[in-house]
């Protein structure tokens, strides 16, 4: 079962409202922190062993650009969520999500149809108010640390939990 906060679910009802074709597919919201925890280890783990002279600050920061760290994470806040368009054929091309993950910086070149699939529900979305996290196409959030930077907010809705 996928769990999301209340006021993410609302603007993700909000945002399928508003679209004028297709279907947002929920591919993952809430990520335990241990989980999130051990993403965050494997990757350090990873670009350590690439990287061996790299100060623990210098690696740290070069995971953060990838994965969140675990104490922060939107999605072991309930708050962020990773959706896709879809429609009666499938997954639309070039909308890109959560398994097509590449690192920062990193995009294939997109045709006219891949932007339109991509604007189209980041419309939608964005209009219901999540934020879209921009190396992220797939990656939408609402009351978490970057929602609240992004939209000058004082103060973060929600913060991590553990669910039983």
């Amino acid at each position: 079962m996928a769990h999301v906060r209340q006021g993410v679910l609302t603007r993700l009802q909000q945002a399928q409202a508003l679209l004028p074709g297709g279907q947002l597919l929920f591919i993952e919201g809430y990520r335990p922190p241990s989980l999130q925890r051990r993403y965050f280890e494997e990757y350090s783990g990873k670009l350590a062993r690439v990287h061996p002279g790299w100060r623990a600050a210098e690696l740290r920061e070069a995971v953060s650009r990838f994965v969140s760290p675990p104490e922060i994470a939107p999605h072991s806040a309930g708050t962020a969520v990773d959706v896709t368009l879809i429609d009666d054929q499938g997954p639309r091309a070039g909308h890109g999500h959560a398994h097509q993950r590449l690192p920062r910086g990193v995009a294939p070149d997109l045709g006219a149809r891949a932007r339109t699939n991509r604007a189209t529900p980041g419309g939608a979305l964005s209009t219901a108010g999540l934020i879209n996290y921009g190396t992220e196409g797939w990656h939408w959030s609402f009351g978490d640390r970057y929602w609240a930077l992004q939209t000058q907010q004082p103060a973060v809705l929600y913060g991590l939990v553990e669910l039983p």
